[in-house]
């Protein structure tokens, strides 16, 4: 999610978009969301961290379930659509995850939270570090992200074992607009999270819902053979 790339500008123009129509896109709403929520723990009265929050939709989900929630995203534009959703209820940081999370201190967080976030990154190292760092022991990361399979497939790359960067265009309100990210293989996935020092509770590769095939009955029918996401639930250990 450097600032140079072509994604932030993608996601500055879409952030209207986002807050407009992404509640109810099916992919989002009725596939990525109902995974998600299935692996986040108990919120209430829990400090979290929205990590690439985007337009809102989780950092409004969990001050409702009554969380405390820090939101950050990259993009100036997509904080601020977060802020006509939640209004001062959360604290907003404008903040690019290749960098050091600072502002967040040791221990501090029960949950970190990231929605189809972490493929802008390139390197998952110190991300994931820093995730730990602000996680207290026994603190949960729940994080979804293109599977690997499908962006291998989809972009008909030769080598499945390398990281390397992707372009596609996304039809926006009938714009192509030029979207940048990251596809690795799984292994490089689960190594950049174990090494981090988190313990793997779970991995998700979901069904899409009955909603959704009511939604995209075609694509429906391929989410049945071929997965889309990947949802991954992470630990920090206790302390003993």
């Amino acid at each position: 999610m450097h600032k140079e790339s072509v994604s932030l500008d993608s996601y500055e123009e879409m952030a209207e978009y986002y807050l407009n129509y992404v509640d109810k896109k099916p992919y989002n709403a009725y596939y990525e969301r109902p995974a998600t929520l299935s692996l986040l723990p108990e919120v209430e009265g829990k400090s979290v961290v929205d990590a690439g929050c985007a337009a809102g939709w989780y950092s409004d989900w969990l001050l409702g379930k009554g969380a405390s929630v820090t939101a950050l995203d990259f993009s100036p534009k997509m904080i601020e659509m977060t802020r006509r959703r939640v209004g001062d209820r959360a604290k907003l940081v404008c903040a690019d995850l290749n960098e050091p999370l600072d502002f967040i201190g040791d221990d501090s967080t029960d949950l970190v939270i990231s929605s189809l976030a972490l493929h802008y990154l390139k390197d998952w190292t110190l991300v994931m570090r820093e995730f730990h760092r602000i996680l207290k022991p026994g603190g949960f990361l729940v994080f979804s992200v293109h599977h690997p399979f499908m962006d291998f497939t989809v972009f008909q790359r030769e080598n499945y074992f390398l990281t390397e960067l992707l372009e596609d265009d996304w039809d926006v309100n009938h714009v192509k607009v030029k979207v940048q990210f990251y596809r690795r293989p799984l292994n490089a996935i689960m190594s950049a999270v174990l090494h981090a020092g988190f313990i793997l509770e779970e991995l998700l590769e979901p069904m899409p819902t009955e909603e959704f095939k009511q939604a995209l009955p075609q694509s429906y029918e391929k989410l049945l053979r071929k997965p889309q996401f990947l949802f991954i639930r992470a630990r920090k250990a206790s302390e003993h």
